[in-house]
């Protein structure tokens, strides 16, 4: 019983240092997000770190129209970048879980 409690706990440790990788890796992948005239674009990293945002000079004359553009397109880069960093990050996790019946419902 000892030696299973050890084992597990490397399997965690090891769980743990992958998913410290994957999130230094997920600061790597960057994510577009534009609207649909492409006036405005924004790109974000897998962690939901904001990279850059290309306004096109036409906006530039109408406040409003910019500021609902941005609303618009940062969360739809938020709620990508956020859909890929979880998967990413259940699927480490889910990897090294030990096999507890029943677990598996949280990784889903």
């Amino acid at each position: 019983m000892f030696g299973d409690m050890m084992g597990m706990m490397g399997k965690l440790k090891d769980t743990q240092r992958k998913v410290e990788e994957t999130r230094k890796r997920l600061d790597t992948v960057t994510l577009e997000e534009s609207t649909p005239d492409g006036l405005l674009t924004v790109e974000i990293t897998a962690n939901r770190k904001i990279k850059k945002i290309q306004v096109d000079d036409s906006l530039l004359q109408d406040k409003e129209q910019l500021e609902d553009y941005l609303i618009l397109t940062l969360n739809k880069a938020i709620e990508k970048a956020t859909q890929v960093n979880e998967t990413e990050l259940a699927a480490v996790a889910k990897e090294g879980m030990p096999n507890i019946p029943g677990m598996d419902s949280f990784f889903k």
